[in-house]
């Protein structure tokens, strides 16, 4: 499958512009982006120009193989907005959703087999409106599989944690001054099963490719399984490490995943993008994955 993803808040005023912000705002209150800024809504949030279409056209052109688009999830859209123009959150992310909607149907109508929204701030909390933004935002695809994609901390490594008084609100917080008992989410037991509200086909987390299996909170999928209409994918190739897994520690963590998952539900991809790593470096992780799938593979006979 190839993929074509955008990488989230690096390239958020890409999104910006097109649903008609003003590129200028205050930084972040996200912990782990806080270096970033927001940009400022002053008008109606409209989809102002195609946002992945072009993309995904490119995509099909190129490849008859199945294609992934992805968009930046609704949640974090909405919340990385100075808002000047509507009264509350929920009005704002609606809003966002049926924009992002246009273009999903769009991307759809191009037979895009995947279309992923990235919801990486829901670890924190879903918002009073998170499900229902998100469902908007994919209602009425007829062709695509959905994937919500969930990731546990940022594009330089830094894990997820709550705030824990080192900053005042207003203030940047300062990763290098954090407490050192800041209470990181745990894992999966933050997104599952409320995660399971969202109309998708497919849920996709970040997983054990940088955090060991005991780490990753995994454990309450024995609890609250993966419903049946859906596959879970999970991450095990570190995609923060230059250091290339080998094809039997690919499956050593496949065969973890598989305690507690169905081999039948499970699919296996990178934590997050590898946009990070050298080519050659992606490439050797890339066949790892592939080489340590076939292992496990030819175990279960399939």
């Amino acid at each position: 499958m190839l993929n074509y993803k955008n990488y989230g808040l690096r390239n958020i005023s890409y999104y910006y512009d097109r649903l008609g912000y003003d590129l200028s705002g205050e930084h972040l209150g996200f912990p782990i982006y806080s270096r970033l800024h927001s940009a400022t809504v002053t008008r109606e949030i409209k989809r102002r120009g195609q946002i992945m279409v072009e993309q995904a056209r490119a995509l099909k052109r190129a490849t008859n193989k199945p294609a992934k688009v992805q968009y930046t999830g609704i949640q974090v859209l909405a919340q990385c907005t100075n808002d000047l123009y509507y009264s509350n959150s929920r009005d704002r992310a609606m809003a966002i959703a049926a924009a992002i909607n246009e273009d999903i149907l769009a991307v759809d109508a191009l037979g895009v087999e995947y279309i992923q929204l990235d919801e990486f701030s829901v670890p924190y909390f879903y918002e009073d409106w998170a499900i229902e933004a998100f469902n908007r935002a994919v209602a009425g695809v007829k062709h695509a599989k959905i994937v919500c994609h969930i990731c546990w901390g940022n594009w330089g490594g830094t894990s997820a944690y709550y705030p824990d008084g080192t900053a005042t609100t207003g203030e940047i917080f300062d990763l290098t001054k954090r407490t050192k008992d800041a209470k990181k989410p745990n894992p999966t037991s933050c997104v599952v099963p409320k995660s399971y509200e969202f109309n998708i086909d497919v849920f996709n987390i970040e997983g054990i490719g940088r955090l060991a299996f005991e780490e990753s909170g995994l454990d309450i999928l024995k609890q609250h399984p993966i419903p049946k209409n859906m596959m879970f994918w999970a991450g095990v190739i570190d995609v923060k490490s230059t250091v290339t897994e080998t094809a039997e520690q690919v499956a050593a963590k496949i065969r973890q995943l598989l305690t507690v998952v169905p081999a039948e539900q499970l699919g296996v991809t990178t934590d997050c993008g590898l946009i990070l790593l050298q080519r050659y470096i992606c490439q050797d992780k890339l066949h790892a994955l592939v080489e340590g799938a076939k292992i496990v593979r030819n175990e279960l006979g399939q």
